[in-house]
């Protein structure tokens, strides 16, 4: 009896704590995207903005870095990133509620430059005639109309080598000017402040363009030398659009242009459904399969209903644990978990029937159905481990969470089925004085 009270104890053990790592759900369960809602994108990498010889991999490497702090800088919670193949980035935005804004901006280059501007009217007119001089190049700042569309306006001659470049920011921050316009604030590491200061320096009087993707944003006239290591962005800026420069400017110019080769938005209301939908299918589905073991195997199916209640207690608890993804696909996964579970308690309970028709006591016949439906049972079970675990590792999304809920529901699966139940029937025998037992 010691023995079976410290087993008891085990099993509550696991239960209380089960119900403790996952409740409550709503706040320790991460839902998926298309259970949650949110947007889904895959990232095209392409070629360099400049020459370079960094192989595919490691600049895809990099736009994944550069993705990542974007996301971050949105607020979301739990995104997910992650690269496919050698030139691909797909990214999980669940609960984005503005999807054009997200795209926006983790699709702008923010490749910024400062460049000095030729004021020699002479060679502005050649170059928009079609001879740009060597070491020039012609560019337009662009202005909005009152429909708030920008347009080429003012063309300028500048310099095509940059003063100062973006990857000298160490800051970048919404501010307002003294028209209480929205502006970008900048500031520079310890090396781009020197060089910002030598320029400005060196140039009192001349105009320095700031270049942003190839668009002119602003040409000011340098007054005075600024050696405080600040600068600023101005334009006609909404106060959104001025914050959302910052963020991707402070997050850092990507290294390669991007493409979004794919995009799939997934409404709250639909994540919605998919969680009732998924829900019910998988109560009713338990519902079931409970009502067919108590019908047909008894107090055995009693046992195997309690033990397939502690086998979903610790998939959620485990998935919630590791802060794991519950998608509509691993919902699907739960409820073939149910049938499994179920699937080891047959072998079990046909095994005890065969030793009690051979006339064996209960006792021993519990033993000896057990050990010899614990091959079986691992077996079966071990080789649903290595197909979801092949699906676990190689799959994305979806196909991933499919993998995990099975995997998890699996093992589970063998701790209930194998010493769950068995403690229960050993707690029946030995503590009620059973003497006979009702599995069918």
């Amino acid at each position: 009896m010691k023995g079976i009270y410290i087993r008891l104890f085990v099993i509550l053990a696991v239960i209380g704590l089960s119900i403790w790592g996952f409740w409550p759900p709503q706040q320790k369960i991460r839902l998926g995207l298309d259970l949650r809602g949110g947007m889904q994108l895959v990232l095209q990498v392409r070629q360099p903005l400049v020459e370079s010889k960094i192989p595919t991999t490691e600049l895809t490497d990099r736009t994944l870095e550069v993705v990542r702090n974007r996301v971050d800088s949105l607020g979301l919670a739990e995104p997910v990133l992650q690269k496919i193949g050698q030139d691909r980035i797909m990214v999980q935005l669940p609960g984005v509620d503005d999807p054009d804004r997200a795209m926006e901006i983790l699709g702008k280059t923010a490749f910024l430059e400062f460049k000095m501007v030729e004021d020699n009217p002479e060679l502005l007119k050649s170059a928009i005639a079609g001879t740009v001089p060597e070491g020039y190049e012609l560019l337009y700042q662009y202005e909005k109309d009152a429909h708030g569309i920008s347009k080429p306006s003012v063309p300028l001659l500048l310099k095509s080598q940059a003063a100062v470049t973006g990857q000298d920011l160490s800051n970048a921050q919404l501010g307002y000017s003294q028209g209480a316009l929205p502006v970008v604030d900048l500031e520079f590491n310890s090396e781009g402040a020197r060089k910002f200061a030598e320029v400005t320096a060196a140039n009192v009087n001349k105009r320095l363009a700031i270049v942003l993707d190839g668009i002119v944003q602003s040409a000011p006239v340098i007054r005075e030398a600024i050696p405080s290591g600040k600068a600023q962005i101005s334009g006609r800026f909404t106060t959104q659009e001025a914050n959302d420069l910052a963020l991707v400017l402070k997050a850092g110019a990507l290294p390669a242009r991007i493409e979004i080769i794919d995009r799939t938005v997934v409404g709250p209301s639909l994540g919605r459904d998919s969680i009732n939908a998924g829900v019910k299918a998988s109560l009713l589905g338990a519902i079931l399969v409970g009502a067919f073991m108590i019908v047909y195997y008894s107090a055995g199916g009693l046992a195997a209903v309690f033990a397939l209640g502690v086998n979903i207690l610790i998939l959620m608890a485990v998935m919630a644990y590791f802060r794991q993804t519950l998608t509509l696909p691993g919902i699907a996964g739960i409820a073939l978990t149910i049938g499994m579970a179920v699937d080891a308690n047959v072998l079990i309970f046909e095994r005890i029937r065969e030793e009690l028709k051979a006339g064996r006591t209960i006792g021993a016949a519990l033993d000896r159905g057990y050990d010899r439906a614990l091959v079986a049972i691992i077996d079966s079970n071990l080789t649903t481990v290595i197909a979801a675990a092949i699906l676990l590792a190689l799959g994305r999304g979806s196909v991933k969470g499919f993998g995990l809920t099975l995997t998890i529901g699996v093992l589970a699966n063998i701790f209930t089925a194998v010493f769950v139940t068995k403690v229960l029937f050993n707690l029946a025998i030995s503590h009620f004085h059973i003497k006979k037992l009702h599995i069918g």
